[in-house]
């Protein structure tokens, strides 16, 4: 499902893409990963938290990169309100 929207352009990976995205509006769920490094989570996770934009930390930085076709990601933002609410209910099902 991923892999699609990324095809859409409804997904925006890497650290400073969601950081930046977070800044204005439109990005609705993020994904960021678990195993990734304190300095990133400490980018992102006090500005989603500010910002009230919800996200879960699963996933290793390996497993978010292929579901959109890349190499390992720290982060993976979702710019789609249908999916964003989609891909949360799975989350929620999966803890």
């Amino acid at each position: 499902m991923l892999g699609l929207a990324a095809r859409a352009g409804a997904v925006l990976p890497g650290t400073d893409r969601v950081r930046e995205a977070a800044r204005g509006d439109g990005l609705f769920f993020v994904f960021v990963a678990n195993d990734a490094s304190d300095n990133a989570q400490d980018k992102v996770v006090p500005l989603l938290q500010s910002r009230q934009i919800p996200f879960a930390v699963v996933f290793d930085r390996d497993a978010l990169g292929a579901a959109v076709g890349r190499a390992g990601i720290s982060a993976l933002g979702i710019t789609d309100r249908k999916l964003a609410s989609r891909v949360k209910e799975l989350v929620t099902e999966l803890e």
